[in-house]
């Protein structure tokens, strides 16, 4: 079974509040305060400048979105978060906006910041929105993304 996800994550109340007027957008709570908003097609219809994708190398954020997002990372720390992952095998990639610029990234590639254990890029961008992790596992699984398996479950989760 794979694993598939492409959102902006932020905290509950900043990330409802920025995407009141997208189109298509559904927030989702995390645990620690945190929400996340599926990039969907409609989604990225609503909030591309028509631009081509960015220059982070991102698989699905749209043309001109960093703008907005950093845009919205004036009231709190952004990410945006993509990860792919079939068989165990696949890739992440990650950023951070925060007052107002691009903090973090792109991040596409684990760091060692423990002696025996990587930190995956969503992770690492997780700790930037002030994320702890818990006994025995990593941030990802301290806010709950392996929750979902890709963006359709984490809609139809959805509570806006």
């Amino acid at each position: 079974m794979g694993y598939e996800l492409q959102a902006v994550i932020a905290g509950d109340e900043l990330l409802r509040a920025a995407s009141r007027d997208v189109a298509g957008a559904r927030v989702v709570p995390l645990r620690q305060g945190l929400s996340l908003m599926p990039m969907t097609d409609e989604v990225f219809d609503a909030v591309t400048d028509g631009s081509a994708v960015g220059d982070l190398g991102f698989w699905k954020l749209p043309g001109g979105f960093e703008t907005s997002l950093a845009q919205w990372s004036i009231a709190g720390p952004v990410a945006y978060v993509e990860a792919e992952y079939f068989g165990g095998v696949g890739e992440q990639r990650a950023a951070v906006w925060a007052d107002g610029a691009l903090a973090a990234g792109p991040l596409d590639a684990p760091a060692r910041k423990w002696i025996s254990r990587a930190v995956s890029p969503v992770s690492q961008a997780l700790q930037q929105l002030g994320v702890k992790r818990g006994l025995g596992g990593d941030e990802f699984e301290a806010v709950g993304l392996g929750r979902h398996r890709n963006n359709d479950d984490w809609i139809s989760s959805s509570t806006s």
